[in-house]
């Protein structure tokens, strides 16, 4: 019978129950001496019916709790109360990798670090005689401290006190720290441990062959495992499998899984050899430690692999539609090698050759919005990257050859944002996870070269400098592309309005370089969106023209996009001027007005790569249930949706729309039953984040003025009567939230050159009004929401080094409280204050019961409701019942991206 909340065993207090197994009951616990929680695992009474075998489990669990290790989950004791046997462990808040696999494979940048962890703990144990004899992905928990090995050493002693029940019974464990870590040869009974094709799971598929024969298991048995895991994170497949009990031994014993290079054409070569070491059928053709792999993996993650030879890719067709894909890429493929021709053969002057390339099948191209992977092509113009979007909503960079007909992906780029090439096109660099990082084109790991909240993109010169912008309203810095930190070269001119550096372009000579200049308030002829002329070595800096673009320098001329048209203009890159007017290039060029970006990228020997179509990230809306199944048809037009807020009965929605050709924000109303849509702010300027009132009534929102003014004002949700100033100022300034009694207005404000990042504060609408700090800190806070009875304040905090939602008492102070775990956007509360909802950094929209009384504030285990990585903006309804999303129509993203060879032919005739 599970023990209740509250017994005591020893000195420890039960809490909870955590989960159950073969193994017996895991408890979250309280140490009463030391006031820590603690995991405490009750084992079944018949592991204590021999005495031989007690004293036994209690001397070599004495051994291991020896261990003492960052990555070796810590056994803290081993007691007896009333008949009970218990072990007292650290507690891990996370998943296993098991759970993660469920996915599927893993980024190649994880799996060398979990890899070079696991390899470090199995060398710890190894040198203390300890061999675990279960390694597995179950037994792998991955932690916000990275991975964490479970029940180390513990399966020897057990494994003969489980009959096969008690293995089975163990297999169905229902919490990571509950399993039954047993390494005899298991006897697998049951569904749970089949696939639908028959494939047989269990402990078994990662015993070493010595094992499987009976032999004394070593450390090279644990390495045999190691093999085997690793095989599984890089590929997400299991390395040995069969549709019998008997053909997975047999295969274990003779058979050599498929490379994972043949499986992953992007993997390092280096990484094959040792997972084919590792995988070796005689344990004198392994590693012989642990520390061996380990060093294997270190050199990997430090290049070491990158001079090797790229993997081959081995294509086949299984499809007509394969096929079919196939005969019409065969015209691109064509273009391409005509493009090579070009680059590889003295210039000539024939007339520019176009083609067109579509996205990799069963994918679309994610080409603009701020979370865009960009275009752009190698300055040999050899190679196109890019990125795509597959149908699961998993986003990855391309690579795509332009003498090849199929593009690859890149592992480790989840996510990537705004990539460039090196000078000499070897490497990538692209942003992801609030990092700068570059990845070899040829294979191998990604690798961080500093911190960038939310990078643009950048620019590489050939003495290693990177240019980039690391936020959307900052200046542009500098770093070295070995790493380090990085350092602004230029400052914005708050009194010129600039609100953003971005886009820098280094020029031919590698020290002077382009950038744009531009503020978030003003329409696209404003003076205060302009392309300077600056360099490395001086503050100094020259408008070159008027643009609110990105720019470009290849063979003679600067290319900028200009209401929508690509132009091309004469520029002397050595004597630093125009020498001509600009001539177009393209029509109907994608643009983004609201990131100042068109789709476009030149090589150094006339080779053009640009996207038509719209900008921005037009989306329509759609209602999902928990589950994230869609209730009903998406409704509306496709709009650019920046922000939206459904409205405290749940019948109206307010949203900050994006204009499509100056991209300035306004507030429109959507009425859900009506299915009307009318605007609703007017004026010059942007009007943006819309909050509404707790009965309705009244609608919050910042306008910002061309004069550079900036003002919170409220106006009547029916849309009748005026607007009331509520807060002036200058800068960024967002209202967030308003208290349930009215009373408090809670808003962000971020100032060009402020030192604290994003604060929150709050203005009282009543008495003077005068507005003061909840949270200014050298960290980044934001997404403040109160909470419904107004008593407490949800907010984003990246003072662990990545945002993880928290809440604290308003009006303070007081302590706060962790919601989150791995990371997190902004968050609501729903039913009444009783549950929060989030966005996870890996995109899945995630739940947490919470509950607050006079003692404090009590949180549960979030857990994931459903995938929204397909999704632009989501908002939780106010009854907690649905889900409303924006997202953005597959079609949408599939306009094919033109490539065009030999271009300055155009404008020589």
């Amino acid at each position: 019978m599970p023990l209740t909340s509250g017994t005591r065993l020893g000195p420890y207090e039960i809490l909870a129950l955590l989960g159950s197994g073969g193994m017996g009951e895991v408890y979250r616990a309280r140490d009463t001496r030391l006031d820590r929680s603690v995991a405490i695992k009750v084992l079944p009474e018949r592991l204590s019916s021999s005495e031989e075998v007690r004293q036994r489990f209690e001397r070599e669990a004495r051994t291991i709790s020896q261990l003492s290790h960052p990555h070796i989950c810590a056994l803290y004791d081993v007691g007896r109360e009333s008949g009970i046997e218990y072990l007292v462990m650290e507690l891990l808040e996370g998943k296993t990798l098991e759970d993660r696999l469920a996915r599927g494979a893993l980024p190649t940048e994880q799996v060398l670090r979990f890899g070079i962890e696991i390899a470090d703990a199995l060398d710890k144990a190894h040198r203390q005689g300890i061999v675990h004899r279960d390694l597995k992905p179950g037994n792998v928990m991955l932690t916000k401290s990275g991975v964490k090995l479970l029940d180390f050493g513990l399966a020897k002693t057990l494994e003969r006190s489980l009959d096969a029940t008690g293995r089975e019974q163990a297999a169905a464990g229902q919490h990571p720290m509950a399993g039954a870590n047993v390494t005899a040869l298991p006897t697998v009974v049951g569904s749970a441990n089949l696939t639908q094709e028959g494939t047989i799971l269990g402990t078994f598929q990662y015993m070493a062959p010595e094992q499987l024969e009976g032999h004394e298991a070593d450390p090279r048995t644990d390495i045999f495992s190691f093999g085997v895991v690793l095989y599984e994170m890089a590929t997400g497949r299991k390395a040995f499998s069969g549709t019998s009990r008997a053909s997975l031994i047999s295969n274990i014993m003779k058979e050599e899984p498929v490379p994972v290079s043949t499986i992953q054409p992007m993997t390092p070569p280096a990484f094959d050899r040792v997972v084919r070491t590792c995988l070796a059928k005689d344990p004198e053709d392994r590693f012989q430690t642990a520390h061996d792999a380990k060093l294997q993996l270190q050199w990997i993650v430090e290049g070491g692999s990158q001079a090797g030879a790229p993997a081959v890719v081995v294509s086949r067709r299984r499809s007509r539609e394969r096929m079919a894909w196939s005969v019409a890429a065969g015209a691109i493929l064509a273009a391409g090698f005509a493009t090579l021709g070009y680059v590889r053969r003295a210039p000539v002057e024939t007339a520019p050759i176009r083609s067109s390339i579509l996205p990799p099948e069963k994918t679309a191209f994610e080409i603009g919005g701020e979370d865009s992977g960009s275009l752009t092509i190698s300055p040999d113009g050899r190679r196109i990257t890019f990125a795509a979007k597959d149908p699961s909503g998993k986003k990855l960079l391309w690579l795509r050859p332009l003498d090849a007909v199929a593009a690859r992906s890149i592992p480790g780029t989840e996510g990537a944002t705004w990539p460039f090439w090196s000078p000499d096109s070897r490497f990538i660099a692209f942003f992801a996870e609030g990092k700068l990082k570059k990845v070899d084109a040829a294979g191998g790991p990604p690798l961080t070269v500093c911190d960038a909240k939310r990078g643009r993109s950048g620019s590489w010169n050939r003495d290693g400098v990177i240019l980039f912008s690391p936020d959307s309203t900052v200046a542009v810095d500098r770093v070295s592309a070995g790493g380090g930190a990085a350092t602004p070269v230029t400052r914005l001119d708050e009194s010129k309005g600039e609100t953003t550096h971005r886009w820098a372009t280094f020029l031919p000579d590698g020290r002077h370089f382009l950038y744009m200049a531009g503020t978030h308030a003003a329409g696209t002829g404003s003076k205060a969106n302009v392309i300077y002329l600056a360099s490395l070595d001086s503050k100094d800096r020259t408008v070159l023209l008027h643009a609110r673009s990105n720019v470009a320098f290849a063979s003679g001329y600067l290319i900028y996009v200009l209401e929508k048209t690509l132009l091309a203009q004469p520029f002397d890159a050595k004597r630093l001027r125009l020498t001509g007017d600009p001539v177009p290039l393209g029509d109907s060029v994608l643009y983004d007005p609201s990131y100042f970006r068109a789709a476009f990228s030149a090589s150094d020997n006339g080779v053009l790569v640009y996207a038509g179509g719209t900008g921005g990230s037009k989306a329509r809306l759609a209602w999902y249930d928990r589950s994230g199944k869609p209730i009903g048809a998406p409704f509306g037009d496709p709009i650019d949706y920046r922000m939206f807020s459904i409205s405290p009965d749940g019948k109206r929605l307010a949203a900050e729309v994006a204009d499509s050709t100056t991209g300035a924000g306004d507030i429109w109303l959507s009425d859900f039953a009506r299915g009307t849509r009318t605007r609703f702010s007017f004026g010059s300027g942007e009007s943006i984040c819309p909050v509404w009132s707790p009965d309705g009534s009244r609608i919050a929102f910042t306008r910002m003025e061309k004069t550079l003014l900036t003002r919170i004002v409220a106006r009547p949700s029916s849309g009748g009567g005026g607007e009331e100033t509520l807060l002036q100022g200058s800068g960024d300034i967002c209202p967030k939230s308003w208290s349930p009694d009215g009373r408090y207005l809670a808003y962000e404000t971020l100032a060009a050159a402020a030192k604290t990042k994003s604060d929150i504060w709050i203005l009282p609408l009543f008495g003077d009004r005068k507005p003061f700090p909840f949270l200014a800190t050298q960290f980044d806070e934001q997404f403040s929401r109160f909470s419904p009875d107004g008593r407490w304040v949800l907010y984003s905090s990246d003072e662990s080094g990545r945002p993880e939602l928290y809440v604290a008492p308003f009006p303070g102070p007081g302590s706060k409280w962790q919601i989150s775990a791995g990371g997190a956007s902004g968050g609501e509360w729903l039913r009444g204050g009783k549950e929060i909802t989030y966005l996870s950094l890996d995109l899945n929209q995630m739940s947490v019961q919470v509950k607050a009384d006079a003692s404090g504030f009590e949180t549960g285990v979030p857990r994931v409701l459903f995938d929204a990585s397909n999704a632009t903006l989501l908002r939780s309804d106010p009854s907690g019942d649905r889900e409303l999303m924006a997202v953005v129509p597959q079609t949408a993203q599939n306009t094919p991206v033109t490539l065009v060879s030999n271009w300055p032919a155009a404008l020589r005739k």
